[in-house]
């Protein structure tokens, strides 16, 4: 298979040949994800679990901990996207599932050994980042080299699917195998789950590869990458709306142990619940991406926002204002899951072959970098306030993040290509 080519692979008798799932190695890899998104769930549950239980963690240790997690989109984010853009896709994944295993499979092993530090906690939450860096740049960069560019609004829509039914499967699991059985059983699930993505992995089969470009300087290639994201005035729209979002999201959701287990006094499976709440928002606003943007356009579809939503989310209390709460959360990840099918496929249409990994890159670089900002300050936000005023501002800041929509061209966008 010459490099460029698109590993389109004969549609099966009986299926749509325009839809995604004709595709063999779309199948395979959507198992892989299915896998990998189970792990990360249950980890995400599991991971600050452990801290409180096992160490006794003090909220802004906890914080420390999950803006580990994103940290590495940080550091290592945008040289990753070029080094993507360079390296064998399939191969790449295969090394960063793997890591991802080790890394956690590491933690139960050191607490039955009575050897777990947070320091430990610290060095895989750093490496499991970095990891992940790898695995998400990757996999985004791979889709639009598999199928047809017509095919990636339903493609992204099953892959956002999944994401919200893991979340609403994984991090309800992680609740209960925490609850059940400990974060440390938990924790050795997700090692056996990236293990599992492994195998699919080996059986995608060649992948294609962008055109071979003129080797240019690693710093000459991210600012490349940057600069068609930021100078492209609706990649740009974008990626600030979502950076918005993702500071948001972050001080909330690093901050929900700490409300839940502590001041509340309620159980990790009744956080998990609420987490699964945001997941079926996430698969409710997946499958009515495509639909909705048909009836109003495109750039309509994005501006229809509901993350105002996230200010009855500070309002969480036993009673009935869990279930206030927890509907806001529903709400707010409705939009976020639709937007994630349209933003992710407007932007793969938006950007050749050659510079997916770079876009990309540039996008996570962004987003996760704006989790681990938010998480580390809603740490320390709660440290020196109170844990009732981070959570009013990360809602405040979810509930302004379609402005930037607003006040971009994509507003008037009528389709997606």
């Amino acid at each position: 298979m010459g490099p460029g080519s698109r590993a389109d692979s004969p549609p099966d008798p009986g299926t749509d040949p325009g839809s995604p799932w004709a595709n063999r190695s779309f199948r395979r890899l959507f198992g892989s994800a299915a896998l990998g998104q189970f792990a990360a769930n249950t980890h995400h549950v599991a991971l600050p679990l452990l801290a409180l239980a096992a160490l006794d963690a003090t909220p802004a240790q906890v914080g420390m901990l999950a803006a580990l997690s994103t940290a590495a989109f940080l550091l290592i984010g945008l040289p990753a996207g070029a080094w993507v853009d360079r390296l064998r896709t399939r191969r790449l994944l295969i090394a960063a599932d793997l890591t991802r295993a080790g890394l956690l499979a590491s933690l139960p092993v050191a607490w039955w050994l009575g050897a777990l530090t947070l320091t430990h906690l610290y060095a895989v939450s750093l490496a499991h980042g970095c990891a992940t860096v790898f695995a998400d740049v990757g996999s985004q960069s791979l889709l639009p080299r598999l199928i047809r560019r017509d095919g990636l609004v339903r493609a992204n829509a099953a892959l956002v699917t999944l994401m919200a039914v893991a979340n609403i499967a994984g991090r309800g699991a992680g609740g209960v195998l925490v609850a059940a059985l400990t974060a440390p059983v938990a924790l050795a699930c997700s090692a056996a789950a990236y293990l599992a993505s492994v195998f699919r992995l080996t059986r995608l089969g060649a992948v294609p590869s962008p055109a071979p470009a003129p080797r240019t300087p690693l710093p000459a290639q991210i600012r490349e990458g940057l600069g068609h994201v930021l100078g492209h005035p609706e990649l740009r729209a974008l990626v600030l709306s979502a950076t918005l979002s993702n500071l948001g999201g972050a001080a909330i959701n690093t901050m929900l142990p700490v409300l839940f287990v502590r001041e509340l006094g309620l159980s990790p499976t009744a956080l998990g619940l609420f987490w699964a709440t945001g997941g079926i928002g996430l698969l409710l606003g997946a499958r009515l991406a495509r639909p909705v943007a048909a009836r109003v356009g495109y750039g309509r579809a994005l501006l229809l926002s509901l993350t105002p939503a996230a200010l009855l989310v500070p309002l969480a209390d036993r009673g009935p204002w869990l279930g206030v709460a927890g509907a806001g959360w529903l709400l707010v990840m409705m939009t976020i899951g639709s937007n994630n099918v349209l933003a992710v496929s407007l932007r793969q249409q938006l950007t050749p072959d050659a510079l997916l990994g770079r876009m990309n890159a540039t996008f996570r670089f962004m987003l996760t970098g704006a989790l681990a900002l938010g998480s580390a300050a809603s740490g320390l936000l709660a440290e020196f306030t109170t844990l009732h005023t981070t959570l009013w501002t990360g809602a405040a800041l979810l509930a302004l993040a379609w402005l930037p929509l607003l006040l971009s061209p994509v507003r008037r966008r009528k389709e997606g290509t």
